[in-house]
Parts: C-alpha cells; structure tokens; sequence
C-alpha cells in the first residue's frame, strides 16, 4: 500500500448515494467508496476503483443507527483487519474515534480539530446563495494522533465549487495495516460526519 500522498476524496454530486472516489497524488483511483442507502445498520464497501466491479474492503455497524457504533473493516477474503469506534457522548460535540487493529488494541484517534468549523461549514451551507460558496470559507480538520499523542496524519477539507473534497496527507512513516486502517477509518468518518454536518 504504498500511495502517492496526499491523498484526496472527492464526493460525487451526481448520484442519490452517499459515495466518493479516493485518488492518489497522481491522480490515479485508488478506491471508488459507496454507502448502501436506507439500511438501518450503515454498510460500506470499498471498491478498487469506479467500475465497481471488485469490492476491496466492507465496513458494516455492529449496531443500527447508533452515535457509539463500532465498524469492522473486512478484505476480499471476509478477514477482520481492524475497526473504528465512534465515542459516543465524547463525539457529539467534537468528533473522536479510536482505531483498533485486529487483537483489538487502540492503535491511534481521530480527534476534530475545531468544531466550530465545523458547525459554520453547516450552517451557512445551508443558506441560498451563500451556500454556493461554503467550499471556500471553512475547511475542518480531523488529525490522527497515535497512543503517544504524535500527530501521524491529518484530514482536511479543501477548497471546492461543487461538492466536496478532503485531502489526506501522511505525516509520519506507518506500517502497511496500520496505513490501511486509517484510510477506513477516515473513509468511514468522513460519510458519519458528513451526515451529522
């Protein structure tokens, strides 16, 4: 898994679904993500590319509809790599998750940076006419940090006319599991936070 970072999501405005396309530095698809719509229990797969041919990864609740889910990332061969827990009551102002990997150890957390950008990336999307141009005034960002509090990698919203797009750049070194569950763990995140605001 050795992407070109930083890496970029980019949601897609023309379809009814929750989805968006993952590319590398280069440009090059590295994973097309789609949400199943009107499932009670959020189910994600991970496909290698905008064909949708071939599912990579799935992320599946292990609960419907709960602020304090947790979500199991599986491969192509149904093995467990890792999950992401939403921390309930924590996470309703400022989100914060925490990455666990296949022995269920917390490796890393995704802490919001500031929710009040957040909270006006919202709003003002929300208003006629300015909404047009939210994509240019606030931009959240989530920073990875591992059990020691070192920053490992950050997620940010960019700049954009129609959409959204988040860039994902890589700060230190990581193992290869570990870089593959942060990448679902952020995939994950960016569709729950979406939703919230």
């Amino acid at each position: 898994m050795g992407y070109a970072f930083p890496l970029g999501f980019k949601f897609k405005i023309s379809t009814i679904a929750n989805d968006f396309v993952a590319t590398d530095n280069n440009g090059s698809v590295i994973a097309y993500v789609r949400q199943k719509m009107f499932k009670l229990v959020d189910h994600i797969q991970v496909f290698t590319d905008e064909s949708k041919s071939q599912v990579k990864y799935d992320i599946r609740a292990n609960k419907w509809l709960d602020f304090s889910a947790t979500y199991t990332f599986t491969d192509q061969m149904n093995n467990a790599i890792g999950r992401v827990a939403r921390k309930g009551w924590k996470s309703t102002w400022k989100a914060h998750y925490e990455i666990f990997d296949t022995n269920d150890n917390h490796e890393y957390t995704i802490q919001e940076v500031n929710p009040w950008v957040r909270v006006m990336d919202s709003f003002t999307s929300e208003i006629p006419v300015v909404s047009l141009f939210t994509g240019y005034m606030f931009h959240p960002k989530y920073r990875i940090l591992d059990n020691k509090g070192s920053e490992v990698a950050l997620l940010k919203k960019e700049s954009s006319f129609f959409g959204r797009k988040f860039s994902v750049d890589k700060l230190q070194d990581l193992a290869d599991g570990d870089q593959e569950r942060i990448l679902l763990s952020l995939m994950m995140m960016i569709l729950l936070e979406r939703r919230r605001g």
